[in-house]
């Protein structure tokens, strides 16, 4: 009952939203309700740690949906202000190919958005882009979370290794006793960029493809044919642009460390493959599209746009969202510092430990929303569209705040089950135990998957991390073998778990207005998600036990 107990977060999600496809306004209700009783019931959580619980998943929900909110808004002030059907155009201009559009926007672009704001902002962004161009809703939202994966080991400028892992190995303020035997005298920093280079040296073996499962997925599950072949026909460019990510990403978190691998790489990609895609290098003659009719479609609102708006100027909201995202993240500048110094907080929720606390105007969604006021005078909205627009995207949120304010808190109960009267740890680590009892020596395969489990539930590679990798790292001493690459796997999994992540998968889905599809949406990325943590897995064996 324990082990099914600790399952069922997993367990319920999976089955209510993947088996039965029940919509997430539904299935996180009632995953929520199950494993609260569990915990009371099973567990013996006190039930006022459980409502404390719920109340911190509430506030962080909150947060979550703030993000959601703007990125909903932002995509429908730019339709109401005629820049989508511009910047629809603007891509064949570059290239008609809908398999390239969809590297360009949702592997380099939304890596550069990853590494500058992480927490689900990517897909916020890159899916409603991809949807405007004409990509079926549940492409667009599929594949943007399936290419946000690479990039979130450095995501939100390194935090998942910079606060996840470091705080991750620690217990309290201090280095954990068995960490600081393996580390000396050497710095913690330098340790987590080790972490980090290993990770990054083992996605140079698995990134680098996944541009090509984006294709192979497009062209089979949405083009015309369900042909592999239309998308296997693009396999060089999809490997040129794979590397041009991959490679910068390694450079940079070899000699300058975690907090720029992403952005910086993402950045370089763009510069490399969009050149070339104009220049048709590595390109099949025939551009691919969905059918002759959304071509058709496209070109007719493409010569309605060019006719209403030039394209630098249907651009510049999102230049300005990338500008003011990296600005306020760079610990160089004071801007960061004075957007963290205005807090939401909770202490002590309900006499409880739990507490929690957000920085409201360090969000993305604020990012957002200073965009947007500044593209509703640059492009000259009038008063009717603006209240159209936030009506629209108002009405949008409904689904949405049901499913992230019952999914969050059912996440922190998790979470926070090591205060109990069964005299257990939490059910992560309960969990993560009894897996590692049964694995031995086979740990590095295995490695991975803890940390996706970790990504799938608590919503985030950061807090996966902080969650696992003091385990992780424990099972790597006690097995005597390589630590820093065990937790390194650790990293990757917790990359991969964020294609299937819940939260991400209902933000996502929101922003495209496919709320009640979040199972089918996760069972097309678990596919890409398993062929992840399997590779992850077998080079990390590689590495620790040959190489």
């Amino acid at each position: 009952m324990e082990l099914l107990t600790a399952l069922m977060p997993v367990l319920a999600v999976f089955i209510l939203l993947v088996l039965f496809r029940l919509p997430a306004v539904k299935a996180m209700p009632i995953s929520l309700a199950i494993v609260a009783v569990l915990a009371v019931t099973v567990w013996k959580v006190p039930m006022i740690r459980v409502a404390a619980a719920s109340l911190e998943g509430g506030m962080i929900a909150i947060s979550i949906l703030w993000i959601v909110f703007g990125a909903i808004l932002l995509l429908n002030t730019l339709k109401n202000s005629g820049a989508l059907e511009t910047i629809r155009s603007g891509f064949s201009g570059i290239t008609a190919d809908r398999r390239v559009q969809l590297i360009i926007i949702a592997w380099l672009f939304g890596s550069f958005i990853e590494g500058a704001a992480g927490f689900g902002t990517p897909a916020a962004i890159a899916a409603p882009l991809l949807l405007t161009l004409g990509f079926p809703p549940l492409a667009a939202v599929s594949l943007a979370l399936i290419a946000d994966s690479s990039a979130v080991s450095f995501g939100a400028v390194g935090t998942p290794l910079i606060v996840g892992v470091d705080q991750g190995l620690r217990q309290g303020a201090d280095i954990a006793p068995e960490v600081q035997q393996v580390l000396g005298t050497q710095p913690m920093g330098e340790y987590i960029q080790g972490v980090a280079q290993s990770a990054v040296m083992i996605d140079l073996f698995i990134g680098s493809f996944i541009p090509l499962v984006l294709v192979l997925m497009l062209t089979k599950l949405f083009g015309k044919n369900r042909s592999f072949k239309e998308g296997l026909a693009l396999w060089k460019f999809s490997l040129f642009a794979g590397v041009s990510f991959t490679i910068p990403a390694f450079i940079v978190a070899t000699f300058l460390g975690p907090e720029f691998p992403s952005i910086i790489g993402g950045l370089v990609g763009l510069a490399i493959v969009v050149p070339a895609a104009m220049k048709g290098f590595l390109l099949p003659e025939e551009p691919w599209d969905f059918g002759d009719s959304e071509k058709e479609e496209m070109a007719n609102e493409a010569s309605a746009a060019i006719q209403r708006m030039p394209l630098y100027k249907a651009w510049v909201p999102y230049v300005i969202v990338a500008a003011l995202l990296v600005l306020t993240r760079l610990n160089v500048l004071p801007i960061k510092e004075l957007l963290l110094s205005v807090k939401v907080r909770w202490e002590t929720i309900l006499g409880t430990n739990i507490s929690t606390s957000f920085d409201p105007l360090y969000l993305p969604g604020t990012i957002f929303l200073a965009a947007i006021l500044i593209t509703i005078f640059y492009h000259r909205m009038n008063k009717e569209e603006v209240m159209t627009t936030f009506k629209t995207s108002a009405k949008a949120m409904a689904g949405s705040v049901i499913a992230l304010g019952t999914a969050v808190p059912m996440v922190r109960i998790f979470i926070n089950s090591g205060v109990n009267g069964a005299d257990l740890l939490s059910m992560p680590m309960e969990l993560a135990i009894m897996v590692s009892e049964g694995v031995g020596g086979a740990w590095p395969l295995v490695a991975p998957i803890i940390g996706a489990l970790g990504s799938f539930i608590s919503g985030s590679a950061t807090f996966s991390n902080m969650m696992f990798s003091l385990f992780q790292f424990s099972v790597a001493d006690q097995i005597s073998i390589n630590a820093q690459q065990v937790v390194a796997l650790q990293v990757l999994g917790s990359n991969a778990g964020n294609m299937v992540c819940i939260l991400n998968v209902v933000a996502a889905a929101s922003v495209v207005n496919m709320v009640g599809k979040e199972g089918t949406i996760i069972r097309l990325t678990l596919i890409p998600m398993l062929f992840y943590v399997t590779m992850a897995g077998l080079l990390g064996t590689l590495v620790i036990y040959i190489l």
